[in-house]
C-alpha cells in the first residue's frame, strides 16, 4: 500500500456500504495512522519493525496495535483464547455469553463482539464454521525470537496494565494466534521498551520500561 488514495480505494472495493466504510476507516485511524498520542511511538515502532523485516505476519503488528488500543478486543481474544486451548475450538455462542456476563446482555456487546470474531478470522487467527456457529483455531503463526515477538509482548502489557509473568507470555491467551517459544527473558531483555524484574517468589516479570510507563495511558479514560 503505497499511499492513503491506494488504501481508499481498495476499501472501496471491499466495502459495500458507506457504513462499512467509515467503519473500516476509524479502526484504521486509531490503529495506524492517528493513534493515540500515547500509542504513537509503540505504533511507529511495529511499521519499522515490518520496513525491517517484511516478511514480518501483519496480522501480528495488527494484532499488537488492536490490544493495546481496544481493551474490547482484548477481552475476546482473551476468551477465543481460554476457550479453545483444551480442544482447538469453541461455539460462538459461549463466546457471547462470557461476553455478555462481562459487558452487559446487549445488542450492542454481542454486534461488537462478531465483529472482533470476524477481523479475527480475516487476519487468519480462527475459522468460522457451520455458518458461524463454531470457532476453529488455525495453526499457529510463528514469530519465534523476532523483534516481533518481543514487540507483541510488550503489546500483552499495555493490554494488561500490569507487569506479566515471562515464562507466561508464550502461553497468553490473548495471542493465542501465535508462536512465542522462543522468546526468552533474553529476547526481552534486549529490548529498551521493557523492563525485567522479579516477583516476591522470584519469578521473571516483564513491566514497561519507566519512560514508557509514564506516557502509557493505562489509567487514560479514552481506553
Amino acid at each position: 500500500m503505497s499511499n492513503l488514495d491506494d488504501l481508499t480505494e481498495l476499501i472501496d472495493a471491499t466495502h459495500p456500504g458507506s457504513a462499512a466504510k467509515k467503519k473500516t476507516r476509524t479502526v484504521l485511524n486509531r490503529l495506524w495512522l492517528e493513534p493515540r498520542p500515547d500509542l504513537a511511538d509503540f505504533a511507529e515502532r511495529g511499521v519499522e519493525i515490518y520496513r525491517g523485516a517484511p516478511d514480518t505476519p501483519v496480522s501480528a503488528l495488527t494484532w499488537g496495535m488492536a490490544l493495546a488500543t481496544y481493551p474490547f478486543f482484548g477481552k475476546v481474544a482473551e476468551i477465543v483464547g481460554r476457550l479453545t486451548s483444551l480442544q482447538g475450538d469453541c461455539t460462538s455462542a459461549e463466546v457471547h455469553r462470557r461476553m455478555a456476563e462481562i459487558f452487559g446482555e446487549r445488542e450492542g456487546t454481542r454486534r461488537m463482539t462478531n465483529m472482533v470474531l470476524q477481523s479475527q478470522a480475516s487476519w487468519g487467527a480462527i475459522e468460522r464454521v457451520d455458518k458461524g456457529k463454531r470457532i476453529v483455531r488455525s495453526p499457529l503463526i510463528e514469530l519465534d525470537a523476532s523483534a516481533a515477538a518481543a514487540w507483541l509482548a510488550e503489546a500483552c502489557v499495555r493490554y494488561a496494565g500490569r507487569p506479566l509473568s515471562v515464562a507466561g507470555i508464550g502461553s497468553n491467551p490473548i495471542v493465542y494466534p501465535f508462536s512465542l517459544k522462543g522468546s526468552s527473558a533474553y529476547l526481552f531483555s534486549q529490548s529498551p521498551y521493557l523492563e525485567m524484574r522479579a516477583d516476591s517468589a522470584g519469578n521473571q516479570m516483564i513491566d514497561l520500561a519507566t519512560c514508557q510507563r509514564g506516557s502509557n495511558g493505562w489509567n487514560d479514560d479514552s481506553k
